[in-house]
């Protein structure tokens, strides 16, 4: 029982210095001499890391038991008789429970019907408006979905999803945007969405199915938890990532610190718990070592005391 415990700890203990280092890129990220560019090369650090908090979580066993998804709720016998037991349950130290998980983020490219008004460029997302590296809107939307050009020609970009913040890259007569989902359970990795109509599902980068909609729209995973809303529904394969938390902003990166302390301190307190449980089972064992001993003596004292009768 103590090596489970100890197995437990030691996978936590590499979590507590991940999360560290995690706070010290959100902290870099928040300071404003670095660039855009510079905040997206943090922002890949910290989407591994929080992939492989995740990995901690799902690998993490002891006698094919996961002990860090939130699974593991065990009983062991501490004594000699009935109810003489102990229970021990371990959170999950995963990285979405932790807060460490970022938004679903799908890639979608779309014809752009002209390029007299929408011409090859980087555009940015204000609201409902779409501005060029100057700050001219060059199109507007109502929705989010179709992007109309401000000119006569009244040129388009429709997306399936909805595009609600960041960049619009129109190249060649295509337009690539990323829509953003709110997650709900998926960890930090990469997933497919397998389009079936009416039985779509979700898959993680080994295969596994993660979710499963009735209608393309809501996946919910086995528990019947809803981890992802599409804007409309899945027409087609579609590749979903989910990054670590958010820090490619100054303000989203300022947020993030206290977000990843939260992380930390509850990494804290299931290591101290374990630590706890551990410590009071030394104890129960030098006790039950200690009892050993004196039953053994008493059993000697009685066997002598019998000898001595007999040859009376």
């Amino acid at each position: 029982m103590i090596s489970l415990i100890q197995t437990a700890e030691g996978a936590l203990n590499e979590s507590h210095s991940i999360l560290q280092r995690m706070r010290e890129l959100a902290v870099q990220s928040s300071n404003d001499t670095n660039t855009e560019s510079d905040r997206a090369e943090l922002q890949k650090e910290v989407d591994q890391l929080s992939q492989e908090l995740s990995r901690i979580g799902n690998n993490t066993e002891f006698n094919t038991q996961n002990l860090l998804d939130g699974s593991f709720e065990g009983t062991f016998q501490i004594g000699a008789n009935e109810d003489q037991n102990l229970t021990i349950d371990v959170k999950d130290m995963r990285g979405q429970e932790l807060g460490m998980a970022g938004a679903s983020e799908f890639s979608e490219t779309v014809t752009a019907s002209g390029s007299t008004e929408l011409v090859d460029g980087t555009y940015t997302v204000d609201g409902t408006d779409l501005k060029d590296s100057n700050g001219n809107v060059i199109a507007t939307t109502t929705d989010n979905l179709t992007f109309t050009s401000t000119g006569t020609a009244a040129e388009t970009i429709v997306f399936s999803q909805k595009i609600e913040d960041g960049k619009i890259t129109i190249q060649g007569g295509e337009a690539t945007a990323t829509a953003k989902f709110d997650n709900g359970g998926l960890e930090a990795g990469d997933y497919t969405i397998n389009y079936s109509a009416g039985a779509s599902t979700i898959t993680d980068s080994n295969g596994n199915l993660v979710a499963s909609s009735a209608d393309d729209t809501i996946f919910k995973n086995a528990d019947g938890d809803t981890v992802l809303t599409l804007d409309a529904a899945a027409t087609t394969d579609m590749e979903i990532s989910v990054g670590g938390v958010d820090i490619s902003s100054q303000s989203a990166a300022n947020s993030a610190i206290t977000k990843i302390n939260d992380a930390i301190e509850t990494v804290s307190a299931e290591r101290s718990k374990l630590g706890a449980y551990q410590n009071r089972l030394d104890h129960t064992i030098n006790n039950l070592g200690t009892s050993a001993e004196n039953l053994t003596a008493a059993e000697s004292r009685i066997r002598d005391v019998d000898y001595d009768l007999a040859a009376a």
